[in-house]
């Protein structure tokens, strides 16, 4: 097949190398609008499961991602003043930058044209004409997915807090949570590293507290240097990043998250792939996870080469739309946990950092903090006793058929 990728992402990059492994045979293009090196975001978070995933579909890449990762166990929040620690599952960053370099290397190295600043605007391209499958991973703004918006049933709802990506030289070793309580509100921080030598921090708030603060009218650098202030014992004294300094272009923006939904993932042999099919709120840390997990799945459907295009794509919306209904609800439930922070800010630190760790449970926002945290603790006690009776009916059954 000839085959046209639209977005040098870590989904259409991927995609890319799954096809080559497949059939060195296709004849593969992937189109990027910006320049080679420049990218949005800072790091990206990941878990050990996808690994796996992504060491099925070409180790030499999963390899190469794995060698550049740094990794955490723990979970660390300090609220208002005082610092708690949470025992957790491995986790892992890389920076965004050099994963996309990783990925465009093995691609070009199995074959596969990559040409940045090629903006494709539109289905109408010269790129797309004689393309036999045309994959939109052009993320959330996507022109081939806007120009048949009705068709995919496109639905787009905006959050209620404003947030912004910044950097800071700051290496943390665990995922890290700020809360600051201010005369105008909370305001909080995630924090995550990414590589040996800068972490990624993204600020959010409520638009009373982002207004009260000024945080709407001041620049890049008034914005930087009052954040740096307010998350001082943090960043300890080290400073934060703009775009601006991080050769980005643009100062960094203040942003609502827009989360996207798709009724349809393709239209004729155009499919539909990451940000530009689906968006979950970047709390979840999932949003890189997602795209790979796309391509693979869309490589999957397209394996056959007996299937007709048009079967395998709708055979992979189809697959997707299922698989992600679980994290679209934690996502959904996880925006509505910081949307709602006050609610939880009343809990003495250790409880309220347990009910982060809650945050996708739908039954959370309907029970008082404190009840659900003491139900939530009576559950763990009980869950020994549940696997014992687990471990223990299936030997008495048997006992008792012998006897």
């Amino acid at each position: 097949m000839k085959i046209t990728i639209v977005g040098g992402g870590p989904g259409g990059l991927y995609f890319s190398i799954l096809m080559k492994r497949q059939d060195p045979s296709h004849d593969i293009t992937v189109y990027e609008r910006n320049p080679e090196g420049a990218t949005y975001g800072w790091g990206v978070t990941y878990w050990a499961g996808l690994l796996d995933k992504l060491r099925a579909g070409d180790p030499e890449s999963a390899e190469a991602i794995a060698a550049a990762s740094v990794t955490w166990t723990d979970g660390v929040a300090i609220v208002r003043d005082e610092r708690t620690v949470h025992r957790g599952d491995a986790g892992f960053g890389i920076g965004r930058r050099r994963m996309l370099a990783l990925l465009a290397d093995r691609a070009r190295e199995l074959g596969v044209r990559v040409e940045h600043e090629h903006a494709v605007t539109g289905p109408g391209a010269p790129e797309l004409a004689d393309a036999d499958l045309v994959v939109a991973a052009d993320g959330v703004n996507s022109a081939l997915r806007e120009a048949h918006a009705h068709h995919f049933g496109t639905e787009v709802t905006s959050g209620r807090n404003p947030y912004v990506w910044l950097g800071t030289t700051k290496v943390f070793d665990s995922f890290s949570f700020a809360f600051k309580e201010t005369e105008h509100g909370w305001i909080w921080c995630y924090a995550y590293g990414f590589s040996g030598e800068q972490s990624t921090c993204v600020v959010e708030c409520g638009p009373e507290t982002w207004s009260g603060l000024g945080l709407d009218r001041l620049n890049e650098a008034d914005s930087l240097n009052l954040l740096e202030k307010l998350f001082s014992d943090l960043l300890d004294g080290e400073p934060l990043i703009g775009r601006e300094q991080h050769g980005g272009g643009a100062p960094a923006q203040w942003l609502h998250f827009r989360t996207l939904t798709n009724r349809v993932w393709h239209h004729g042999n155009t499919a539909l792939l990451g940000d530009a099919a689906h968006t979950t709120h970047y709390s979840i840390g999932a949003g890189t996870t997602l795209a790979l997990e796309d391509a693979l799945a869309l490589a999957a459907a397209l394996r056959d080469p007996s299937v007709p295009v048009g079967t395998a794509l709708a055979a992979y919306g189809r697959r997707r739309r299922a698989e992600l209904v679980s994290a679209q609800s934690a996502a959904r439930y996880s925006a509505q946990w910081y949307e709602n922070l006050p609610r939880y800010m009343r809990l003495e630190p250790a409880r309220m950092f347990a009910l982060l760790g809650q945050r996708h449970s739908p039954l959370l926002p309907h029970i008082p903090p404190q009840l659900y945290y003491r139900l939530d603790r009576a559950a763990e006690q009980l869950e020994p006793l549940r696997r014992l009776k687990r471990w223990l009916g299936p030997r008495v059954a048997r006992a008792v058929h012998r006897g």
